[in-house]
């Protein structure tokens, strides 16, 4: 079994990851890992993630109290937002938060990553959308957070940044490296005329794959509703109903609209 000293020495090397990365700035960005039902290790506020030593590392309850922390730190301000992942997803270990920049950009922009463009992103990620804006440190994040959460294992926050979980820290961890790079290869892709995404029967062959590899945590290829009743998953599916929770409508169906009402608008003014 692995020590908590061992757990806070990953934490430490996971903070200098996603500092080095260029996933926070200054002081930014979170994590936790569950030790069990009643505790969890978490990093301080205000301090770099990229210099930190296990003995920052403090330790919560599960309603975010302090069960202890060495003298000048105390558990980050966000911890809200980490303990209500735990109390949702009883499969989530570690917690993941960070401010990437492509997959914060799409956050900022109002841009879920919903389109299917690559087959790693989709087999690993499905869709990744955006929860509402919420103020730091209050109770609004976790409540715009929650209703994602039976459905994703990764989250935009709007105009916040991003959000990973999944049942170990290095899990959560990578799954926050393929929000990035995901982000970064729809952005570049536009700059090129536009990503060409995946037929349906596509993203559901790789889904199958999924499938076939027994992968944990939660997926539009094993939660949309279709699959239940034995037809093709939903690529943008949130759980309640198909193409409803990741976005309004997907990429592809907004710039047709566009385009749609700009014909009809120069039709309009050239009669």
């Amino acid at each position: 079994m692995v020590s908590e000293f061992e757990i806070k020495k990953q934490i430490c090397d996971i903070g200098k990851r996603i500092y080095n990365r260029n996933m926070v700035a200054a002081n930014d960005g979170n994590i936790s890992v569950k030790l069990n039902d009643n505790e969890f290790l978490c990093t301080p506020t205000g301090v770099s993630k990229g210099f930190m030593t296990p003995e920052y590392i403090c330790k919560v309850d599960a309603q975010g109290n302090v069960i202890q922390a060495n003298p000048g730190f105390k558990p980050s301000s966000e911890i809200k937002m980490h303990m209500r992942v735990y109390a949702k997803r009883p499969d989530v270990n570690a917690v993941v938060h960070a401010h990437p920049t492509y997959a914060t950009s799409f956050a900022i922009a109002g841009i879920p990553l919903t389109q299917p463009i690559m087959p790693e992103a989709v087999i690993a990620l499905g869709c990744v959308p955006i929860a509402e804006y919420g103020t730091p440190s209050t109770n609004e994040i976790p409540d715009a957070v929650e209703k994602y959460l039976p459905y994703y294992d990764a989250v935009l926050l709007e105009s916040h940044g991003a959000l990973t979980f999944s049942d170990s820290l290095l899990a959560a961890y990578h799954k926050m490296e393929s929000v990035e790079f995901y982000a970064e290869l729809l952005f570049k892709s536009r700059l090129l005329g536009g990503p060409k995404e995946f037929t349906p029967e596509q993203v559901e062959r790789l889904y199958e794959i999924r499938r076939q590899f027994g992968m944990t945590g939660k997926h539009p290829a094993n939660v949309c509703p279709n699959v239940k009743e034995g037809k093709a998953s939903c690529h943008t599916c949130g759980g309640g109903s198909c193409g409803g929770s990741c976005s309004s409508a997907s990429v592809s169906d907004n710039e047709a609209l566009v385009a749609a009402i700009t014909k009809k608008v120069m039709e309009e003014l050239n009669k």
